[in-house]
């Protein structure tokens, strides 16, 4: 079998970067996505050119894009085993804090977004028996004070239970991925505790992926050892 393709959405970054590197290194060929196209380029050429990775610039809230990064996948590589739906993004805690336009960003791109990755991988996934990964979060299993981000990924929780029932028999995996705090751009300030590294999450993806085909990792809940909840 030719080297497995694996799709990550929101790339350029923290996670997804960190995961692609990962994936990369496990002989992975990558197509890397998300609404930067610079820095996207840049980590396909460090992870081996057109050969082994492509940058394919995708706002995950268009149902188009999605389509068109499924089919630039099929078109170079030909075949599609891993896609993880990892584009998201947070904001300010308290319902009278931020503003209602930045909540509706959030839920298209954290829950539209993961969505709409979902529908338009399925079918190439079916192919290949592949697998589907979705970025939760610890605040996708436990409410936040005042967190609208924390409203969207339960609905990502929940997504992933519904897409795993969905696709049981498909041959498809389906694994959430819900990390607690980790040091990204995600957040403006440095946490104040030894929180974890995006290098972290990228070993807990991999080792979800690497399993035996009649092993299907459903969830993993990654907290830094010094976060209380």
């Amino acid at each position: 079998m030719a080297d497995p393709v694996f799709l990550i959405t929101g790339a350029s970054t923290g996670i997804g970067a960190a995961t692609a590197r990962h994936a990369a290194a496990e002989g992975h060929r990558l197509v890397l996505s998300a609404r930067s196209e610079d820095k996207l380029q840049a980590l396909a050429e460090e992870l081996g050119g057109d050969e082994r990775a492509i940058a394919v610039r995708c706002d995950v809230t268009s149902w188009e894009d999605q389509q068109a990064l499924v089919s630039r996948t099929l078109e170079h590589f030909g075949r599609l085993d891993v896609a993880f739906a990892n584009a998201g993004f947070g904001g300010a805690r308290g319902f009278l804090e931020g503003e209602p336009d930045e909540w509706r960003a959030m839920v298209l791109t954290n829950v539209l977004g993961a969505a709409y990755t979902i529908r338009a991988a399925i079918p190439a996934l079916k192919e290949t028996e592949g697998h589907l990964l979705l970025t939760s979060s610890v605040a996708g299993r436990r409410a936040l004070p005042g967190s609208f981000y924390s409203c969207t990924k339960h609905a990502v929780t929940a997504m992933g239970e519904a897409a795993r029932q969905d696709l049981n028999d498909t041959g498809i995996r389906v694994t959430l991925i819900e990390p607690g705090m980790v040091d990204t751009p995600f957040f403006d300030d440095k946490p104040q505790i030894r929180a974890l590294e995006a290098d972290d999450i990228a070993r807990a993806v991999m080792y979800a992926v690497q399993q035996p085909k009649h092993v299907d990792v459903n969830e993993i809940l990654v907290r830094p050892t010094a976060q209380p909840t």
